[in-house]
């Protein structure tokens, strides 16, 4: 499991700004994803609260340990509001000095 994925912190920016914004250089790619899974700039903490939900229940690996922090990667099924799912892969970082997870990056792709 995540470490410390009961305290990961995933940023309004993040998810707002990033995963569901049709501006964001990246993030442009990735939000037609997750408008088709029911999820919408206008109402974005359902996504933050799928992204908590998926973070505490998926196993994580251990990808990067660098003077950073530890990087961790999960892939599971985020469940839309529309009621359609999705194999979504998530990265999260454990910053060096802090105890918690937070989140960095999703997007589709892989099995559960």
């Amino acid at each position: 499991m995540l470490p410390g994925a009961d305290r990961a912190v995933i940023d309004a920016e993040k998810v707002r700004d990033y995963l569901l914004s049709h501006e964001h250089a990246i993030g442009r790619f990735k939000a037609p994803v997750f408008e088709a899974l029911g999820f919408s700039g206008a109402e974005w903490p359902a996504l933050q609260l799928a992204l908590h939900a998926l973070a505490a229940t998926s196993s994580a690996t251990l990808v990067e340990t660098s003077r950073f922090g530890q990087k961790y990667r999960l892939t599971g099924t985020l469940q839309g509001r529309s009621g359609r799912q999705a194999v979504i892969v998530t990265i999260w970082i454990r910053r060096a000095g802090e105890d918690f997870p937070r989140f960095v990056t999703a997007y589709p792709g892989g099995r559960p």
